[in-house]
């Protein structure tokens, strides 16, 4: 690695010192320390990999283009093809000195301390949804329209291809979701995975000085991509990183409604009627996600310590986006 980092004009030939970051279910994470230089170098992991799974390649693209923009995105280093330098490709950025925060009901903290977290954090997918994909260069980053339409069948094809158990609630999302596709859906940039774990804080401030973990970013439904950040509102603590039946007022987190009517009164659009819908599609999304943590765990090839107990949310989040489906019926 050292002669790499060298020929990249990244290293005077210091001795290279790796430590593994937290987090990183799907694509292993390390920090790299080279003299008085922090990087991050992300990369795939070992074995046998899914279909269009653990994108690296497609996460450095879209860093690399969101530079200077509203989005705030670390800086991209180096992007390496060449799997016999560590096994499998890989990207280098720049380490960022900030916060991490993971749970969504913030404590420790002040109500207005949360109320102003949660401000930026609506100010930023916001600003993501308003960019212009082909300004940016990423005009065919993904197809305009049926976003919805092929997530549901590619996220049905990969639990399908698993050998871990599945849930009922998920094979009745697999065959519900497809009947009650939205009939329009705008196209902007999406993230695919933001909530507040994937930021980067300020040490300090209420102010996001990154936002990571762009494997599943595309072209795609905005709304989507707002109910993916929204199911933080429903899943319970107990289950897996929501609010759940938390007190937000006490908490000075705005509730639901409050927070969409930020989101619409800067990206100009409102889920309305279909939100119920879009949650659904986002808890059957995630329970996929966690179906393959659990099958890599099975496998021996999970990235981390704690994929066992991850895989097994599945389950419960599949059996809640049921639930969602079954409100969006009932208008």
């Amino acid at each position: 690695m050292q002669p790499y980092l060298h020929g990249l004009g990244l290293s005077g030939g210091e001795p290279v010192t790796v430590s593994v970051l937290a987090g990183g279910q799907s694509n292993p994470t390390y920090k790299l320390q080279v003299g008085g230089r922090q990087m991050v170098l992300r990369k795939q992991p070992a074995g046998s990999l899914v279909a269009g799974a653990h994108a690296i390649d497609r996460e450095h693209q879209v860093m690399q283009s969101l530079a200077g923009t509203a989005v705030p995105v670390p800086r991209m280093l180096a992007y390496c093809d060449n799997a016999e330098l560590l096994g499998t490709p890989f990207y280098l950025m720049d380490f960022l000195d900030g916060r991490v925060l993971v749970d969504p009901a913030l404590p420790g903290m002040q109500p207005a301390e949360r109320g102003a977290l949660y401000a930026e954090m609506n100010r930023v997918i916001a600003a993501l949804h308003q960019l212009d994909p082909a300004a940016l260069g990423l005009g065919s980053y993904g197809r305009a329209g049926g976003y919805v339409a092929r997530q549901t069948k590619r996220w049905s094809q990969q639990t399908q291809q698993l050998r871990v158990p599945v849930d009922p609630a998920m094979h009745q999302l697999m065959d519900w979701l497809p009947q009650h596709l939205p009939q329009a859906e705008e196209t902007t940039l999406v993230h695919g995975d933001y909530r507040l774990d994937n930021l980067v804080w300020h040490r300090s401030e209420p102010q996001i000085i990154g936002v990571l973990d762009w494997e599943l970013s595309t072209l795609g439904d905005p709304l989507a991509d707002l109910a993916y950040h929204g199911m933080a509102w429903r899943v319970p603590p107990a289950l897996w990183r929501g609010m759940g039946g938390c007190d937000l007022a006490a908490l000075g987190i705005p509730d639901e409604r409050a927070y969409l009517a930020m989101y619409a009164e800067r990206a100009g659009r409102d889920p309305g009627p279909l939100w119920e819908y879009y949650l659904a599609f986002n808890l059957f999304r995630m329970a996929a996600i966690l179906y393959g943590i659990a099958q890599r765990a099975a496998d021996g090839t999970a990235a981390a310590a704690d994929a066992v107990a991850t895989g097994a949310k599945a389950g419960p989040l599949a059996a809640l986006g049921w639930q969602c489906a079954q409100a969006f019926e009932r208008g």
